[in-house]
């Protein structure tokens, strides 16, 4: 379904005068600036306290915002039914800002004042290795990773429950090989994600018989990319696997395309775009392009389709949808296996206890269809979807099920 998104950034400021509407929802405003939202019945144990670090405002907001909103569909739902053994949870949110200086602070707040018992959230792979620190080493807490990133995160008690490259990248890269593409540019941001995903992605680009032609990497606010598309053009390449991320990426896209190097032939290629890309690059931009992710709003599932349905049922004026590229998908997926890992350990919190737990847990209905954890990695198994976009959807052309992450083995 086409959404017209306007590409405006939340700030603090639109997110506080939406706090009567969080009031309203049961949302308490904290003195330190997180948000509280206590369950509406009580245990005499207390409630379960998950922590939710993500991105509200800053340039990865849409990503954060839908992140949020779908931890607290998912509380709902597991509040709704009794609890995680018979003792619910309350939800407390820290903005992270899209800035990982500002995040560390918040996410300390989270545990030394809120003790939660465990964090989920972190975006881009520079926020993840900002707060995994303060989070799962000094502060003692499990956390949950809930984004498609480069790999190699192998940290004790930490489970990422997103996507990996060889999920994302082994079969999609050998498709758009046979699509003719051949000649390939990687435009990408300069940290952690992009360098350790094109490493990986070339060694698959070349071993399926193509070559790389250009790789660059840029600040991220760098909004200037003239000559990196003169070179894209000069050099004739095919595709462009692209790695750029807010605020830079709409630039970039609208630079290319401006270009006429689409209108040409050139195709392009982006391992987060999804349903909310559009806050951050024009649709005549996204047209044509591709993505591989563990879910689509297209994906023929039924309880793909009611989750969906739910959270759009909850958010009925949102701009922030419930996506893969977002992270979205992987926060509910967390969130469940959390549920499961309590249940596993008979209602016991402890960190080493219910990390145990996690270690082998399946879930036979999620965001784009069943998956599990696998042994000794902390991370999942999963289906994958390559997707091209036509007239602002996202059209399923090639699944696989239930892929392994080839992490930490």
């Amino acid at each position: 379904m086409k959404k017209d998104l306007k590409q405006s950034q939340p700030n603090r400021r639109s997110f506080l005068m939406g706090s009567s509407a969080l009031a309203a929802a049961g949302w308490i405003a904290g003195t330190t600036g997180a948000f509280v939202l206590k369950p509406e019945w009580a245990h005499a144990a207390g409630p379960i306290k998950m922590g939710i670090a993500t991105d509200i405002t800053g340039a990865i907001a849409a990503g954060g915002n839908s992140c949020w909103q779908t931890a607290q569909l998912a509380v709902k739902q597991i509040n709704d039914s009794g609890g995680i053994m018979g003792r619910p949870i309350e939800l407390i949110l820290e903005d992270t800002a899209s800035d990982p200086g500002v995040a560390v602070g918040n996410v300390r707040r989270l545990i030394q004042k809120h003790k939660v018992d465990v964090v989920f959230g972190g975006i881009t792979s520079a926020m993840r290795e900002a707060i995994k620190n303060p989070i799962v080493k000094r502060g003692k807490t499990l956390y949950l990773y809930p984004q498609l990133y480069e790999g190699q995160e192998c940290t004790p008690h930490l489970y990422c429950t997103g996507p990996t490259p060889f999920q994302q990248c082994s079969d999609l890269i050998p498709y758009l090989i046979k699509q003719g593409n051949k000649r390939f540019a990687m435009p990408s941001a300069n940290y952690l994600w992009p360098q350790l995903l094109n490493k990986w992605t070339r060694r698959i680009i070349e071993e399926n018989g193509g070559e790389v032609v250009l790789e660059e990497y840029f600040p991220l606010d760098q909004v200037e990319y003239s000559a990196t598309v003169g070179k894209i053009k000069s050099e004739k390449v095919d595709h462009v696997f692209l790695t750029i991320i807010p605020p830079g990426l709409g630039p970039f896209g609208k630079q290319l395309y401006e270009s006429g190097w689409q209108n040409e032939g050139g195709t392009i290629s982006c391992v987060y775009y999804d349903e909310n890309s559009p806050y951050y690059v024009e649709p005549y931009a996204l047209e044509g392009t591709y993505s591989c992710l563990d879910f689509f709003h297209s994906v023929d599932d039924a309880f793909s389709k009611q989750l969906t349905a739910e959270y759009n049922a909850m958010w009925k004026d949102t701009k922030f949808f419930f996506t893969a590229g977002a992270a979205a998908t992987g926060m509910y997926r967390g969130i469940k296996l959390y549920e499961q890992g309590v249940i596993k350990t008979n209602g016991d919190l402890k960190r080493e206890a219910v990390s145990e737990a996690l270690d082998n847990i399946s879930v036979a209905q999620g965001p784009g269809g069943p998956y599990k954890t696998v042994p000794g990695t902390g991370h999942c198994a999963m289906n994958m979807y390559i997707a091209q976009n036509k007239g602002g959807d996202w059209n399923i052309i090639q699944s696989a099920e239930m892929v392994p992450p080839e992490e930490c083995a």
